[in-house]
């Protein structure tokens, strides 16, 4: 294992506040990085493909900034029958998304990569998270999205915040995952990597 004072720089690439409060969970000292790509899904290309795409993009982009340094990335794609739902934007379709996915289970698969600068390699891995969402009137669905604006995150829920309140179910073998850092993953992955845990 790799002492704490001689370990690599950690890069979190990524722009959300939600992932860096994840990370902080795990007392590692790390740098924030936000990666430039383009986040558009390929024709054809399915949702945990996407992700998985994604999370390995985001980490590459990053390390080419920061040689020598191990890198995270992550991407999270929400799906429901299939269909990709994306980040809503604003009031009107983040209602739209909760009134189609009332009653109903919506998959989110949330992708995580680990580059390790010094040897070049990544390692991989895709979380599944279902999710049921209440079956709500609109007029609760609409109360809930003015309270907490939740137009940033895929689903249009938070589910660390308010947003449990809409949720039915939650199955999932790492709750991190669906706030978009699956931890239980990542800290396979920094072990295997040489990182140490529980350091005074």
């Amino acid at each position: 294992m790799i002492p704490t004072s001689s370990a690599p720089r950690l890069i979190l690439a990524s722009g959300s506040a939600y992932r860096r409060e994840l990370l902080e969970r795990l007392r590692l000292p790390f740098d924030v990085l936000v990666p430039d790509i383009d986040e558009t899904p390929l024709a054809g290309e399915l949702p945990e493909a996407t992700a998985l795409r994604l999370a390995r993009a985001k980490a590459e982009a990053v390390a080419a900034r920061a040689p020598g340094s191990v890198v995270i990335g992550s991407d999270q794609v929400a799906t429901l029958d299939g269909a990709q739902i994306g980040k809503p934007g604003d009031h009107a379709n983040a209602l739209l998304q909760l009134q189609t996915m009332r009653g109903r289970r919506v998959v989110f698969h949330t992708a995580l990569c680990l580059w390790d600068g010094r040897s070049g390699t990544a390692q991989v891995e895709s979380v599944q998270t279902f999710v049921t969402v209440r079956d709500l009137p609109d007029a609760e669905l609409d109360a809930y999205l003015r309270i907490e604006q939740p137009y940033d995150c895929a689903g249009s829920a938070k589910n660390e915040a308010l947003g449990i309140a809409i949720l039915e179910r939650i199955d999932s073998t790492d709750p991190t995952a669906l706030t978009g850092l699956p931890l239980i993953a990542l800290t396979g992955m920094l072990r295997r990597a040489g990182f140490t845990f529980f350091t005074q």
